[in-house]
């Protein structure tokens, strides 16, 4: 049997900060105070009742928590074809989107920076993304991001 009296007082101070910095990837975003729970969705098809499906998921999960008394955290990633949600000039969704925001303050909307710039090199000139609409480098890594911090990953 291991006698801790054996231990140098260094070593326990030690092993005691290194485990009450270990978080598990639920409590990660939990603790900051901000939310409850915390949902991603991504869209990748440019197919209008996927779109519809992912707003209409943030809409039903938000309510869900808001009668229970619990905040939820939404961000709605757009790569590939689905980056067209979010694109001013081709959105199959934008009246919904435009109202959608003004109603869902918990729900962010994030364009994938590589599938910009690859529709800017086949178009030749960069698409239009709604000023709402955050960015990033690249959509799957930002999913990796938001999946480390606790959030749960869903594709409508």
């Amino acid at each position: 049997m291991f006698d801790r009296s054996q231990l140098p007082l260094s070593a326990a101070l030690a092993i005691f900060f290194l485990a009450a910095s270990i978080v598990l990837p639920g409590q990660a975003r939990a603790q900051d105070g901000f939310a409850d729970h915390y949902l991603a969705l991504y869209v990748t098809d440019n197919d209008v009742d996927k779109m519809n499906s992912a707003l209409s998921i943030a809409t039903n999960v938000t309510k869900f928590y808001s009668e229970r008394g619990e905040i939820l955290e939404v961000e709605i990633i757009a790569f590939n074809a689905g980056l067209h949600m979010l694109r001013a000039d081709t959105s199959p969704v934008a009246e919904r989107l435009e109202s959608f925001v003004d109603s869902m303050p918990n729900v962010s909307f994030v364009a994938c920076g590589n599938t910009v710039d690859t529709m800017t090199r086949i178009e030749g000139k960069e698409p239009p993304i709604f000023d709402f609409s955050g960015h990033v480098v690249a959509g799957v890594a930002r999913l990796m991001e938001l999946d480390q911090m606790g959030y749960t990953i869903v594709k409508p």
